[in-house]
């Protein structure tokens, strides 16, 4: 981002805190809100660093599989992203899955995957389909599967204020879509208890 974009984006913060105080007389003066625009602006450099990568820089490195043909699951990968209707906060859980042909990733590699979907402006259907096809178009698996369990701002704190609610998204592809004994087997693994390692 150019420091005049910077401080362009600076401006706007400025002009949404003297929005939201619109009734006081000191708006935006506080010494507590001096500084926000500046933190805030820094703060969306971090929230929504998903625009300053790819998928192919991620995935480029790739390992011999050895032969492995079976599911490579990477679950329970946490994950904080911003809805693009109403900016608020989701998060949850990611369970990333892919069957081999003879390239393997390395697991971290999955985890970046998912903050690079999900460090942009974002609804979770298309995180867990771009999670999906990224695998696909970059390491040609058998199969590739992201389920993605969230709990979401918009819900909790405004509108029908459900405290509990969780949306659960999924992407099947290759065998995980074509066969379901692929997708119990994965079902079976993500289900998984592994507290105990």
């Amino acid at each position: 981002m150019s420091e005049l974009n910077r401080e362009e984006a600076k401006t706007a913060v400025r002009t949404l805190l003297e929005w939201i105080e619109r009734s006081e007389e000191e708006s935006g003066s506080r010494e507590g809100l001096v500084d926000t625009p500046e933190r805030v602006v820094s703060m969306f450099d971090e929230i929504f660093s998903g625009y300053t990568t790819s998928a192919s820089e991620i995935l480029s490195s790739t390992f011999n599989g050895e032969g492995y043909d079976g599911i490579v699951l990477l679950k329970d990968i946490e994950f904080h992203s911003t809805c693009e209707h109403h900016l608020q906060p989701f998060s949850g859980r990611a369970h990333v899955a892919y069957i081999p042909v003879d390239r393997i990733v390395g697991i971290s590699k999955l985890a970046r995957l998912t903050d690079l979907h999900a460090k942009r402006l974002q609804n979770q259907e298309r995180i867990t389909k771009g999670i999906a096809d990224d695998l696909e178009e970059h390491i040609q698996p058998l199969g590739s599967a992201v389920i993605i369990e969230a709990r979401h701002g918009c819900m909790r704190c405004r509108g029908v204020l459900k405290q509990n609610a969780v949306m659960t998204t999924s992407a099947m592809r290759g065998v995980f879509f074509d066969r379901s004994e692929a997708r119990s087997e994965l079902l079976q693994l993500i289900q998984s208890n592994s507290k105990d390692l």
